[in-house]
């Protein structure tokens, strides 16, 4: 297990997308320099795609360009194709990411075309931006289950991380999308994709749907994982997953990795009053453990 774990602070774009409140530009901004400032340096702001699919992310590039003048952080932002990757690339983005799926359900229920579709829609975005030196992150959505599928083989999983990873993305999220999930399994997912794509390469992105994802985490970052994706607060859930929950919680996980030694750069104390904040302005209390509890007396 490595020393220090790297976290995607996934709320600004996958946490508030999937919350029914919209937050507005300038709460948004004011969130990202909050989590920047308290440690997360690697967050990912914005979702250049339809307003009419995800109204929530209006004003990415707004959002982006705000962010920008923030010293060292790198921003991600989501394109689900050329036209996506294009005003990203005008709104000054160094890191996008592309999304595909483990099954055919969850792919034409999300982006309406197959798997095979969508990688041919991610060529020329890949290309395109290898041309203008912005690197690029690949999702693989529902590596361990699908809300329409059902049970999602582990070689399918290995074939989609590949077509990413052979594409050019630089790193490759494997997303329990819908929570179910659970150590054993992440562990034989991790393994067999491992054999296509270094392990070293790979990100964990689990949701909390049955109080797994941590024990998840555990056993992937046992397995030489070292990148996690999580959101503060909790925050989100799926449109196109009925029943799931939000993303694993970053001050659950940084609690976590601060008990087993790992170092976050993240200032813990910091981050619950971030996802305090953030779960505020959207009216309700954070999905989180840390959020709810707070620090027990001898870390606070």
């Amino acid at each position: 297990m490595r020393d220090t774990v790297r976290i995607v602070e996934m709320g600004p774009r996958d946490g508030l997308q999937n919350e029914k409140t919209p937050v507005g530009v300038e709460a948004r901004i004011a969130f990202i320099e909050a989590l920047v400032a308290a440690g997360l340096n690697t967050v990912e702001v914005g979702a250049f795609v339809s307003p009419k699919a995800i109204p929530q992310m209006v004003g990415s590039d707004q959002v982006l360009r705000g962010v920008s003048g923030i010293a060292g952080a790198e921003f991600h932002v989501l394109v689900p194709n050329l036209k996506g990757y294009e005003a990203a690339h005008a709104a000054g983005a160094s890191v996008v990411s592309v999304f595909a799926a483990a099954s055919e359900g969850f792919s034409r229920a999300n982006i309406n075309c197959s798997i095979a579709e969508s990688i041919e829609r991610f060529r020329p975005v890949v290309a395109r931006a290898r041309a203008d030196g912005v690197r690029v992150r690949g999702y693989v959505s529902c590596v361990l289950g699908c809300p329409y599928d059902g049970e999602i083989r582990p070689q399918a999983v290995v074939e989609v991380a590949k077509a990413l990873w052979d594409l050019g993305c630089y790193e490759i999220s494997l997303g329990d999308t819908i929570g179910v999930g659970t150590p054993g399994k992440a562990r034989q997912l991790l393994r067999a994709v491992a054999g296509s794509v270094p392990m070293q390469n790979l990100a964990m992105h689990f949701h909390d749907t049955y109080g797994q994802a941590l024990a998840n985490l555990y056993a992937g970052m046992e397995e030489g994982v070292h990148v996690i994706d999580a959101a503060a607060g909790g925050l989100g859930g799926c449109p196109f997953a009925p029943g799931a929950t939000g993303n694993v919680a970053t001050e659950d996980v940084v609690y976590m990795l601060d008990g087993v030694g790992a170092r976050t750069g993240v200032d813990l104390g910091a981050l619950i009053e971030v996802a305090r904040w953030i779960s505020g302005e959207l009216g309700r209390e954070p999905a989180s453990k840390l959020g709810r509890a707070g620090l027990p007396r001898a870390a606070a």
